[in-house]
């Protein structure tokens, strides 16, 4: 099929690289030429594994194309897709404001048979809202689909191209055949291919990432507790992850959830429920025990120096909201570095893929470390905020070399806490005991 994306950001570059590689003729359209130009010279702007390569390998095969004319791209597709952002507004619902641009742009140039496809993250309403504003655009009616994603980063190339079930939200069962066969190639396994309304797609998107963040946020309230009556987090969720009821998917105590789907998504959510005058306590609750936790680590690194931090080297590792990605919006280590610096320490930190990400934003303010013992040096202590798999098995003697006091704080549990004790570090760690060498 000939394809047309419109946006290439991280699902939208996602998506029409995995349409490319399994046999489609996609064009991604951006009106940031920067980004256009970087993108046909085989640079990918964003860090997912993987990515790159399929990228250059579909590029070089003729089957995917970059461009800024979106009107040639347009005119020539079966299937156009919406893949441009739908950030936060104030009010914590989603701004559509790029998107509206978007389809009012498209119009004029759509195919008459060609079938519009939003995978935009979008509030329920958006579908029949494209259809209304197309069909005064262009004098007809306008086939109109929603197809919600569900890519985790860091794990988007397999979720795209083996994915728990496809959802696609249609109004005519004409259209729902045309998307099974382009998503066919996926679905071997037997995955489900689930055709609702587009109302029921567009609120598929919301509770599953509601559902995930609650998941999050109970298991960190639970922690917390723990963590004050003396019991030990870890213990507690394998005794309730082995019921098939609940599982362990999802309950991973730490400093919070973060990245551009959870939080947004969630406060949408709410800002939805609110809208046709539900009270939505649960996702307030959800978003406030999120932020809380964000905190948790802060306050305990302020404890261990009586909050008296200046003068103080604090070593960071992990910046992004999570391991293999580049991405830092609402990231935990964020808010630590916020209050950190406030407090006055110096701050040496270390992620492996988001540091360029950070130096923009904070640029000399921070000592930024190439490899992680690097910024361990002369250091009063360790902050961890991103699970990373090579922080899961440092040397430790070579860490209490470097470091000026044997302190670490893990914001994700990667260690045990008597193993560190033997090592000679103090440690404290998320819903367990704090531990101190003898």
């Amino acid at each position: 099929m000939k394809i047309a994306v419109v946006g290439t950001g991280y699902v939208g570059l996602v998506s029409g690289t995995c349409f490319a590689d399994s046999g489609n003729n996609v064009t991604c359209i951006d009106i940031n030429e920067a980004k256009i130009e970087q993108l046909n010279q085989g640079k990918v702007p964003i860090y997912e594994p993987g990515l790159s390569e399929l990228v250059v390998r579909n590029a070089a095969a003729g089957r995917l194309h970059f461009t800024t004319d979106l009107a040639s791209a347009i005119a020539s597709a079966e299937l156009v897709y919406l893949a441009v952002g739908t950030p936060q507004s104030d009010d914590g619902s989603a701004d559509l404001s790029a998107l509206w641009a978007v389809v009012d742009s498209i119009a004029p140039h759509l195919k008459e048979d060609a079938i519009v496809v939003t995978k935009s993250t979008v509030p329920v309403g958006t579908n029949a809202g494209i259809y209304a504003r197309l069909k005064e655009a262009t004098g007809r009616e306008c086939d109109v689909a929603s197809n919600p994603e569900f890519l985790k980063e860091g794990a988007a190339i397999k979720d795209f191209t083996f994915p728990d079930r496809v959802v696609v939200g249609v109004r005519r069962p004409e259209v729902a055949e045309t998307l099974h066969e382009l998503y066919a190639p996926f679905l071997r396994t037997e995955r489900p291919f689930l055709v609702m309304s587009p109302e029921s797609a567009e609120l598929t998107k919301y509770v599953a990432n509601a559902l995930l963040s609650t998941k999050i946020s109970f298991i960190n309230e639970m922690a917390n507790i723990c963590e004050l009556m003396g019991g030990d987090i870890n213990d507690v969720r394998r005794g309730i992850g082995h019921d098939q009821r609940i599982g362990f998917q999802f309950l991973f105590p730490g400093v919070g959830y973060g990245g551009s789907c959870f939080p947004k998504d969630v406060r949408a959510l709410a800002s939805m429920a609110k809208s046709v005058g539900v009270e939505p306590r649960i996702m307030n609750s959800v978003d406030e025990v999120n932020d809380n936790q964000k905190h948790v680590l802060i306050k305990k690194v302020e404890a261990q120096f009586d909050g008296k931090l200046a003068g103080k080297t604090i070593a960071i590792w992990g910046l992004a909201f999570k391991p293999r990605t580049d991405d830092i919006r609402e990231a935990p280590a964020l808010v630590m570095i916020d209050r950190l610096l406030e407090l006055g320490a110096t701050l040496q930190v270390h992620d492996p893929e988001a540091m360029k990400n950070v130096q923009a934003i904070y640029g000399s303010k921070l000592k930024y470390a190439n490899q992680p013992m690097d910024a361990l040096e002369n250091a009063d202590a360790l902050a961890i905020n991103t699970e990373w798999s090579e922080f899961r098995n440092p040397n430790f003697d070579e860490m209490k070399r470097r470091m000026n006091a044997a302190v670490i704080f893990d914001g994700r549990n990667l260690y045990d806490p008597e193993q560190i004790k033997e090592h000679g570090f103090a440690y404290h760690s998320i819903g367990r005991s704090s531990v101190t060498p003898d």
